[in-house]
C-alpha cells in the first residue's frame, strides 16, 4: 500500500495491507483529520522531506511529520531508538485501495482505549 501527500513530494510505502485503520480523538489527531495504519517501523519505506512536530504532552514519545512543501501529514514515528511501531496517515491513499479494511474509534482524549 502507498500514500502520497497532496503536492506528491513525500511518500510511504507499507509492505502488506493492515489490519485495521484507527482514527483517535485527541487533540491533534482530531485536527489533523489522520486515519492511521499502524505497522512495524522495519515494514515503512519513506522517502522525501518532512518537518517534524513533537507533542509535549505525551511525554515526546512520538513525532507527527507533515510535508515541508504542501503540510500534508504523512505520518507519526517514535522518537526513541527503540520504538517498534509508528503510523502512516492512510487518508492519503487512495479509497479503493482502503474498501473492507475495519475502522476503529480511538479515545485518545479521555480514557485512552477504544470505543467499540
Amino acid at each position: 500500500m502507498k500514500g502520497t501527500c497532496h503536492c506528491g513530494a513525500v511518500h510511504w510505502t507499507i509492505q502488506r495491507r493492515p489490519e485495521r485503520l484507527v482514527k483517535c480523538n485527541c487533540s491533534i489527531c482530531r485536527k489533523l483529520g489522520a486515519v492511521w495504519a499502524h505497522v512495524p517501523v522495519a515494514e515503512v519505506s519513506l522517502s522525501g522531506n518532512t518537518i517534524r512536530y513533537i507533542r509535549s504532552d505525551c511525554d515526546g514519545d512520538i513525532s507527527f511529520h507533515s510535508c515541508n512543501v504542501c503540510g500534508a501529514t504523512t505520518h507519526w514515528s517514535p522518537t526513541k531508538k527503540d520504538g517498534e511501531v509508528m503510523a502512516v496517515n492512510t487518508a492519503l491513499v487512495d479509497p479503493d485501495k482502503l474498501e473492507g479494511i475495519p475502522l476503529r474509534h480511538f479515545d485518545g482524549a479521555k480514557t485512552w482505549a477504544f470505543l467499540d
